[in-house]
């Protein structure tokens, strides 16, 4: 008996300090199987506490007076299926007759606290089956993203939800964003995070790095092309107007309309096109977009109308012909001038990460998601790369970017610098950035003292 004791006192320090130190590693050890057990044995009556069950259908109680029984209890939705997760539980039950999706969605607080669980979102997969996912504890505090994920050519991890689920960046089914932060807030970690999935990929990254190329021009390498100030700016987006209309060009030409070719294989974008035929995509990258608006005199005025011109028809134009925007920004409202309201009404995707004033957060989710602009200016100062991401749908959700530092970056750019497709058309913004410093090489090279 007593070396029973010593071995529980043991094991109940160890899951303590496990939930300390590393909540991941006592979820999958502890975690799990205790928050299972209580889910299972308090279902029924944590379901009635908050509301979401409903009478026994009177045949069962006319049923229970002719036997001259007790009479049943309230139902609670019926459980399909419980599931453990690296970071929580998924819980999938079956409603009730009467029932509605909208009453577990509202109920979420009470079932995360009822369950003693760090969080409860709910989703509704089918008419009368409701999915609940649970977490353990908080995954966006240490942001671990799993070994495998779900990949596509245009589908890209970069960044975890609070519910312990990946969120990916998928081009093809959100081909332009927006992503809105103040200054330390994780925006540039976000972008690197992008640039860093992008890398080995077959894609054209091209960069407008205003703050003189700070930002990315230390990934050059891995860039077709990159501009570092407004006059380069406008003149590479005349160039990608210009390859856009080239693109279009080359899918009329093989579009396959004739009359014995089935109407599925007609092509309309560059992704129904053949492989040996299908132009390179292209994702855009602007690192500050208010530089490329903001205007003193004249000609800095023409200049930014032709900016925002092009910016424009890359939005509306460009998905077809494989040319992605990734616009990031610390406010893009109307004070930036005309044609910026249109422009935003076309970046679908909406990442916010901590702002400074409410309009701001308004100007990522008031037109789309208003519930998600409370949640962006909550984010709080002492949690650099909390994001709240939103797109038109109307739905959002809390997001945490995994900490990539610019060295990190840097060296995946330059290890799949091979892959960086050379395009005739952007050929003269190509960064020259010369030969890769030998392995050995210093970081940095130091600068001689002046005579």
């Amino acid at each position: 008996m007593t070396w029973f004791v010593v071995v529980a006192l043991l094991v109940v320090a160890a899951a303590g300090l496990l939930r300390w130190r590393r909540p991941a590693w006592y979820w999958l050890t502890f975690g799990v199987t205790l928050a299972a057990l209580r889910i299972l044995i308090h279902y029924g009556s944590v379901m009635d506490a908050c509301g979401l069950t409903v009478p026994p259908p009177r045949w069962r109680m006319r049923l229970a007076r002719m036997a001259n029984r007790d009479m049943p209890g309230p139902r609670a939705p019926r459980i399909l299926r419980i599931r453990p997760t690296r970071t929580g539980l998924v819980l999938r039950i079956k409603l009730r007759p009467g029932q509605d999706a909208f009453d577990v969605a509202a109920s979420t607080d009470r079932l995360r606290h009822s369950f003693g669980l760090y969080g409860v979102s709910s989703r509704e997969l089918r008419s009368g089956v409701v999915e609940l996912r649970m977490t353990g504890y908080d995954v966006l505090k240490r942001v671990q993203m799993p070994a495998k994920t779900d990949l596509a050519p245009m589908r890209i991890p970069v960044a975890l939800r609070e519910d312990g689920a990946v969120h990916y960046r998928d081009y093809r089914a959100v081909p332009h964003a927006l992503t809105l932060g103040a200054t330390e807030s994780g925006k540039s970690v976000y972008q690197r995070n992008l640039v860093a999935g992008l890398a080995p990929r077959d894609v054209a990254l091209v960069g407008i790095d205003c703050k003189q190329g700070v930002e990315l021009f230390p990934l050059g390498r891995r860039f077709s092309a990159l501009a570092d100030n407004p006059d380069t700016a406008a003149e590479l987006l005349d160039a990608l107007v210009m390859h856009m209309e080239d693109v279009y060009q080359l899918i009329r030409a093989h579009q396959r309309i004739t009359a014995d070719t089935p109407d599925a294989e007609i092509a309309s974008d560059i992704w129904d096109l053949p492989e040996d035929l299908r132009p390179v995509p292209i994702v855009v990258l602007v690192d500050e977009v208010a530089e490329l608006a903001l205007f003193a005199g004249k000609a800095e005025e023409k200049r930014r109308d032709q900016i925002i011109t092009a910016l424009a028809r890359l939005a509306q134009l460009g998905r077809a012909a494989g040319i992605y925007l990734e616009i990031c920004a610390q406010r893009f409202g109307s004070e930036l001038g005309k044609g910026i309201t249109m422009l935003r009404a076309q970046l679908t995707g909406r990442t916010a990460h901590r702002v400074n004033d409410e309009s701001s957060a308004n100007m990522a989710f008031g037109d789309i998601a208003p519930d998600a602009v409370l949640a962006a200016i909550q984010i709080p100062t002492d949690a650099p790369g909390i994001a709240v991401t939103g797109d038109s749908s109307g739905g959002w959700a809390r997001i945490r970017a995994p900490h990539t530092s610019l060295r990190q970056a840097v060296n995946l750019c330059n290890k799949y610098a091979d892959r960086t497709p050379d395009l005739p058309a952007l050929a003269p913004f190509r960064p020259s950035l010369g030969h890769l410093a030998p392995a050995s090489a210093p970081a940095v090279e130091s600068i001689p003292a002046a005579a």
